[in-house]
Protein backbone atom coordinates (compact mmCIF):
# COMPACT_ATOMS: atom_id res chain seq x y z
CA UNK A 1 0.00 0.00 0.00
CA UNK A 2 2.78 2.35 0.72
CA UNK A 3 4.82 1.50 -2.54
CA UNK A 4 1.59 2.32 -4.43
CA UNK A 5 0.65 5.07 -2.65
CA UNK A 6 4.18 6.86 -3.01
CA UNK A 7 3.66 5.54 -7.06
CA UNK A 8 0.63 7.63 -7.41
CA UNK A 9 1.91 10.92 -5.57
CA UNK A 10 4.75 11.03 -8.54
CA UNK A 11 2.48 10.11 -11.01
CA UNK A 12 0.51 13.63 -10.59
CA UNK A 13 3.38 15.57 -11.07
CA UNK A 14 3.03 14.79 -15.18
CA UNK A 15 -0.79 14.78 -14.92
CA UNK A 16 -0.55 18.53 -13.22
CA UNK A 17 1.86 19.48 -15.57
CA UNK A 18 -0.42 18.82 -18.69
CA UNK A 19 -3.05 20.05 -17.04
CA UNK A 20 -1.10 23.52 -16.53
CA UNK A 21 -0.14 23.51 -19.85
CA UNK A 22 -3.27 23.08 -21.50
CA UNK A 23 -4.68 25.63 -19.57
CA UNK A 24 -2.61 27.92 -19.97
CA UNK A 25 -2.62 28.28 -24.15
CA UNK A 26 -6.14 27.56 -24.24
CA UNK A 27 -6.87 30.35 -22.27
CA UNK A 28 -4.75 32.68 -24.27
CA UNK A 29 -6.28 31.60 -27.68
CA UNK A 30 -10.26 32.63 -26.97
CA UNK A 31 -10.72 36.20 -28.13
CA UNK A 32 -10.25 39.18 -26.01
CA UNK A 33 -7.78 40.32 -23.50
CA UNK A 34 -7.78 41.27 -19.72
CA UNK A 35 -7.76 45.18 -20.25
CA UNK A 36 -10.24 45.39 -23.27
CA UNK A 37 -13.03 47.24 -22.50
CA UNK A 38 -15.54 48.84 -23.94
CA UNK A 39 -14.02 52.40 -23.84
CA UNK A 40 -10.33 51.84 -25.49
CA UNK A 41 -7.48 52.72 -23.30
CA UNK A 42 -4.81 54.84 -24.67
CA UNK A 43 -1.99 52.76 -26.28
CA UNK A 44 0.58 54.15 -23.77
CA UNK A 45 -1.29 53.08 -20.73
CA UNK A 46 -1.82 49.52 -22.35
CA UNK A 47 1.49 48.76 -23.07
CA UNK A 48 2.33 50.08 -19.48
CA UNK A 49 -0.68 47.03 -18.40
CA UNK A 50 0.91 44.65 -20.26
CA UNK A 51 4.48 45.15 -19.03
CA UNK A 52 3.12 45.41 -15.70
CA UNK A 53 1.90 42.16 -15.61
CA UNK A 54 4.43 40.72 -18.24
CA UNK A 55 2.14 40.25 -21.31
CA UNK A 56 4.48 41.70 -23.75
CA UNK A 57 6.90 38.70 -23.46
CA UNK A 58 6.79 35.98 -26.01
CA UNK A 59 4.28 33.20 -24.76
CA UNK A 60 6.77 30.64 -24.13
CA UNK A 61 8.05 33.13 -21.77
CA UNK A 62 5.26 33.49 -20.17
CA UNK A 63 4.10 29.95 -19.72
CA UNK A 64 8.06 29.19 -17.96
CA UNK A 65 7.21 32.11 -15.81
CA UNK A 66 3.95 31.37 -14.68
CA UNK A 67 5.21 27.47 -14.28
CA UNK A 68 7.95 28.90 -11.67
CA UNK A 69 5.07 30.47 -9.42
CA UNK A 70 2.68 27.87 -9.55
CA UNK A 71 5.61 25.51 -8.35
CA UNK A 72 5.60 27.78 -4.94
CA UNK A 73 1.97 27.69 -4.90
CA UNK A 74 1.72 31.30 -5.71
CA UNK A 75 -0.75 32.11 -9.12
CA UNK A 76 -0.19 35.84 -9.21
CA UNK A 77 -2.11 38.96 -8.78
CA UNK A 78 -5.64 39.27 -10.52
CA UNK A 79 -6.16 41.64 -13.44
CA UNK A 80 -9.56 42.55 -12.69
CA UNK A 81 -9.90 42.52 -8.71
CA UNK A 82 -7.68 45.39 -7.72
CA UNK A 83 -5.23 45.05 -4.40
CA UNK A 84 -6.27 40.90 -4.90
CA UNK A 85 -4.21 37.87 -5.60
CA UNK A 86 -5.48 34.79 -6.77
CA UNK A 87 -4.18 33.01 -3.59
CA UNK A 88 -6.45 35.51 -1.58
CA UNK A 89 -9.38 35.24 -3.66
CA UNK A 90 -9.54 31.44 -3.75
CA UNK A 91 -9.50 31.77 0.26
CA UNK A 92 -11.80 33.49 -0.07
CA UNK A 93 -14.33 31.79 -2.09
CA UNK A 94 -13.51 28.32 -1.38
CA UNK A 95 -14.55 27.91 2.22
CA UNK A 96 -17.96 28.83 1.38
CA UNK A 97 -18.08 26.67 -1.81
CA UNK A 98 -16.79 23.77 0.17
CA UNK A 99 -19.39 24.25 3.36
CA UNK A 100 -22.35 24.04 0.81
CA UNK A 101 -20.38 21.31 -1.20
CA UNK A 102 -19.23 19.46 1.87
CA UNK A 103 -23.14 19.55 3.38
CA UNK A 104 -24.74 18.55 0.33
CA UNK A 105 -22.51 15.44 -0.47
CA UNK A 106 -23.04 14.47 3.25
CA UNK A 107 -26.46 14.82 2.69
CA UNK A 108 -26.64 13.02 -0.78
CA UNK A 109 -24.75 9.95 0.50
CA UNK A 110 -26.77 9.38 3.57
CA UNK A 111 -29.81 9.92 1.89
CA UNK A 112 -28.71 8.33 -1.86
CA UNK A 113 -27.35 5.01 0.43
CA UNK A 114 -30.35 4.18 2.41
CA UNK A 115 -32.65 4.26 -0.81
CA UNK A 116 -30.70 2.53 -3.02
CA UNK A 117 -30.25 -0.24 0.27
CA UNK A 118 -34.11 0.05 0.37
CA UNK A 119 -34.61 -0.48 -3.16
CA UNK A 120 -32.19 -3.30 -3.66
CA UNK A 121 -33.94 -5.17 -0.80
CA UNK A 122 -37.51 -4.66 -2.53
CA UNK A 123 -36.43 -5.16 -5.85
CA UNK A 124 -38.96 -4.77 -8.34
CA UNK A 125 -41.98 -4.14 -6.12
CA UNK A 126 -43.55 -0.94 -5.86
CA UNK A 127 -41.17 0.92 -3.37
CA UNK A 128 -38.07 -0.19 -6.10
CA UNK A 129 -39.72 1.05 -9.03
CA UNK A 130 -41.09 4.68 -7.05
CA UNK A 131 -37.66 5.17 -5.48
CA UNK A 132 -36.09 4.78 -9.11
CA UNK A 133 -38.05 6.43 -10.56
CA UNK A 134 -37.64 9.35 -8.11
CA UNK A 135 -33.78 9.27 -8.64
CA UNK A 136 -34.45 9.33 -12.46
CA UNK A 137 -36.44 12.30 -11.85
CA UNK A 138 -33.65 13.92 -9.96
CA UNK A 139 -30.72 12.61 -13.42
CA UNK A 140 -33.44 14.56 -15.65
CA UNK A 141 -34.23 17.37 -14.09
CA UNK A 142 -31.49 19.79 -14.11
CA UNK A 143 -30.53 22.40 -11.25
CA UNK A 144 -31.22 25.70 -12.51
CA UNK A 145 -34.92 24.25 -12.98
CA UNK A 146 -34.89 22.83 -9.34
CA UNK A 147 -33.80 25.74 -7.74
CA UNK A 148 -36.67 28.21 -8.66
CA UNK A 149 -38.84 25.57 -8.12
CA UNK A 150 -38.00 25.55 -4.54
CA UNK A 151 -37.23 28.98 -4.27
CA UNK A 152 -40.78 29.45 -4.81
CA UNK A 153 -42.16 27.09 -2.92
CA UNK A 154 -40.03 27.78 0.19
CA UNK A 155 -38.89 31.09 0.26
CA UNK A 156 -41.72 32.52 -1.84
CA UNK A 157 -45.24 31.24 -0.72
CA UNK A 158 -44.36 29.52 2.30
CA UNK A 159 -41.60 31.98 3.59
CA UNK A 160 -40.08 29.34 5.56
CA UNK A 161 -36.72 30.12 4.28
CA UNK A 162 -34.32 33.14 2.48
CA UNK A 163 -34.15 32.56 -0.96
CA UNK A 164 -30.90 33.74 -1.51
CA UNK A 165 -27.89 35.46 0.10
CA UNK A 166 -24.95 34.56 2.56
CA UNK A 167 -24.85 35.30 6.09
CA UNK A 168 -23.17 31.62 7.11
CA UNK A 169 -26.39 30.81 8.93
CA UNK A 170 -28.20 27.15 9.00
CA UNK A 171 -31.48 29.24 7.07
CA UNK A 172 -29.18 30.37 4.01
CA UNK A 173 -27.82 27.16 3.39
CA UNK A 174 -30.57 24.62 3.09
CA UNK A 175 -32.16 25.47 -0.28
CA UNK A 176 -28.89 25.60 -1.79
CA UNK A 177 -27.56 22.30 -0.06
CA UNK A 178 -30.88 20.75 -1.07
CA UNK A 179 -30.78 22.04 -5.00
CA UNK A 180 -27.39 20.62 -5.22
CA UNK A 181 -27.48 17.45 -3.02
CA UNK A 182 -30.53 16.11 -5.23
CA UNK A 183 -29.12 14.82 -8.68
CA UNK A 184 -26.00 13.47 -6.16
CA UNK A 185 -28.55 11.84 -3.70
CA UNK A 186 -30.45 10.27 -7.40
CA UNK A 187 -27.33 8.73 -9.05
CA UNK A 188 -26.06 7.29 -5.33
CA UNK A 189 -29.13 5.44 -5.06
CA UNK A 190 -29.23 3.99 -8.56
CA UNK A 191 -25.40 3.19 -8.09
CA UNK A 192 -26.04 1.75 -4.58
CA UNK A 193 -29.11 -0.12 -5.76
CA UNK A 194 -27.58 -1.88 -8.61
CA UNK A 195 -24.50 -3.00 -6.42
CA UNK A 196 -26.67 -4.37 -3.95
CA UNK A 197 -28.40 -6.54 -5.80
CA UNK A 198 -25.62 -8.11 -7.40
CA UNK A 199 -23.62 -8.50 -4.03
CA UNK A 200 -26.91 -10.18 -2.66
CA UNK A 201 -26.69 -12.41 -5.15
CA UNK A 202 -22.84 -13.73 -4.89
CA UNK A 203 -21.89 -16.86 -3.53
CA UNK A 204 -20.29 -15.41 0.12
CA UNK A 205 -23.95 -14.12 0.69
CA UNK A 206 -25.81 -17.41 0.18
CA UNK A 207 -22.89 -18.92 2.51
CA UNK A 208 -23.39 -16.23 4.88
CA UNK A 209 -27.48 -16.69 5.17
CA UNK A 210 -27.16 -20.96 4.92
CA UNK A 211 -25.13 -20.35 8.37
CA UNK A 212 -28.25 -18.68 10.01
CA UNK A 213 -27.31 -14.93 10.33
CA UNK A 214 -30.08 -12.66 10.47
CA UNK A 215 -30.35 -10.64 7.54
CA UNK A 216 -29.48 -7.53 9.31
CA UNK A 217 -26.20 -8.77 10.08
CA UNK A 218 -25.77 -10.37 6.73
CA UNK A 219 -26.44 -6.79 5.01
CA UNK A 220 -24.13 -4.84 7.43
CA UNK A 221 -21.31 -7.15 7.61
CA UNK A 222 -21.22 -8.96 4.74
CA UNK A 223 -22.81 -7.06 1.69
CA UNK A 224 -22.70 -3.22 2.27
CA UNK A 225 -18.56 -2.90 2.25
CA UNK A 226 -18.34 -4.02 -1.12
CA UNK A 227 -21.78 -2.42 -2.61
CA UNK A 228 -20.14 1.22 -2.05
CA UNK A 229 -17.41 0.26 -3.64
CA UNK A 230 -18.77 2.20 -7.14
CA UNK A 231 -20.59 4.46 -4.89
CA UNK A 232 -16.49 5.51 -3.99
CA UNK A 233 -15.61 5.45 -7.19
CA UNK A 234 -18.65 7.91 -7.71
CA UNK A 235 -17.89 10.41 -4.50
CA UNK A 236 -14.15 11.40 -5.65
CA UNK A 237 -14.98 13.42 -8.42
CA UNK A 238 -18.46 14.29 -7.41
CA UNK A 239 -17.10 15.94 -4.32
CA UNK A 240 -14.70 18.04 -5.77
CA UNK A 241 -16.83 19.14 -8.11
CA UNK A 242 -19.20 20.12 -5.22
CA UNK A 243 -17.02 21.82 -2.92
CA UNK A 244 -15.42 23.87 -5.98
CA UNK A 245 -18.27 25.55 -6.38
CA UNK A 246 -21.78 25.23 -8.40
CA UNK A 247 -21.76 28.16 -10.90
CA UNK A 248 -25.49 27.19 -11.33
CA UNK A 249 -26.33 27.33 -7.37
CA UNK A 250 -23.92 30.24 -6.55
CA UNK A 251 -25.28 32.37 -9.20
CA UNK A 252 -29.18 31.48 -8.55
CA UNK A 253 -28.52 31.85 -4.70
CA UNK A 254 -25.95 35.16 -4.51
CA UNK A 255 -23.41 33.15 -2.84
CA UNK A 256 -19.61 34.26 -2.95
CA UNK A 257 -17.91 31.38 -3.62
CA UNK A 258 -15.52 29.64 -6.12
CA UNK A 259 -17.47 29.18 -8.67
CA UNK A 260 -18.99 32.75 -8.76
CA UNK A 261 -15.14 33.87 -9.10
CA UNK A 262 -14.55 31.42 -11.65
CA UNK A 263 -17.44 32.53 -13.74
CA UNK A 264 -16.50 36.14 -12.87
CA UNK A 265 -12.77 35.71 -14.68
CA UNK A 266 -14.05 33.95 -17.38
CA UNK A 267 -16.25 36.18 -18.78
CA UNK A 268 -13.37 39.03 -17.73
CA UNK A 269 -10.35 37.38 -19.46
CA UNK A 270 -8.77 37.46 -16.05
CA UNK A 271 -6.04 34.73 -16.65
CA UNK A 272 -4.29 34.20 -13.35
CA UNK A 273 -7.75 33.75 -11.58
CA UNK A 274 -9.09 31.27 -14.11
CA UNK A 275 -6.00 29.43 -14.47
CA UNK A 276 -5.47 29.59 -10.30
CA UNK A 277 -8.69 28.00 -9.83
CA UNK A 278 -8.38 25.52 -12.91
CA UNK A 279 -5.27 24.23 -11.23
CA UNK A 280 -6.92 24.72 -7.46
CA UNK A 281 -9.80 22.19 -8.99
CA UNK A 282 -7.10 20.06 -10.62
CA UNK A 283 -5.22 19.67 -7.79
CA UNK A 284 -8.57 18.44 -5.58
CA UNK A 285 -9.63 15.79 -8.07
CA UNK A 286 -6.56 14.15 -7.94
CA UNK A 287 -6.39 14.29 -4.48
CA UNK A 288 -9.70 13.18 -3.69
CA UNK A 289 -9.33 10.21 -6.30
CA UNK A 290 -5.80 9.19 -4.60
CA UNK A 291 -8.22 8.97 -1.14
CA UNK A 292 -10.34 6.66 -3.23
CA UNK A 293 -8.32 4.11 -3.46
CA UNK A 294 -7.24 3.74 -0.55
CA UNK A 295 -10.83 3.98 0.65
CA UNK A 296 -11.44 1.18 -2.00
CA UNK A 297 -8.26 -0.74 -0.15
CA UNK A 298 -9.78 -0.70 3.24
CA UNK A 299 -13.33 -1.59 1.75
CA UNK A 300 -12.12 -4.91 -0.28
CA UNK A 301 -9.62 -6.63 1.47
CA UNK A 302 -9.05 -8.32 -1.27
CA UNK A 303 -7.50 -5.14 -3.21
CA UNK A 304 -3.62 -5.34 -2.21
CA UNK A 305 -2.00 -3.02 -4.59
CA UNK A 306 1.53 -3.90 -3.09
CA UNK A 307 1.25 -7.63 -3.71
CA UNK A 308 2.15 -9.00 -6.71
CA UNK A 309 0.04 -11.15 -9.13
Amino acid sequence: MIKHSLQRLLGLIPTMLMLITVAFFLIRVAPGGPFDSEKLLPPEIEANLNAKYHLDEPLVQQYFRYLGQVVVLDFGPSFQYKDWTVNELIAQGFPVSATVGLAAMILAFVVGTLLGIAAALRQNSGIDYSLMGFAMLGISVPNFVIAPILILLLAVYAGWLPAGGWDWSVANMVLPVITLSLPAIAYIARLTRGSMIEVLHSNFIRTARAKGLPESVVIRRHALRPALLPVISFLGPATAAMISGSVVIERIFSIPGLGSYFVQGALNRDYTLVMGVVIFYGMLIIILNFIVDLVYAWLNPKIRYDEKR
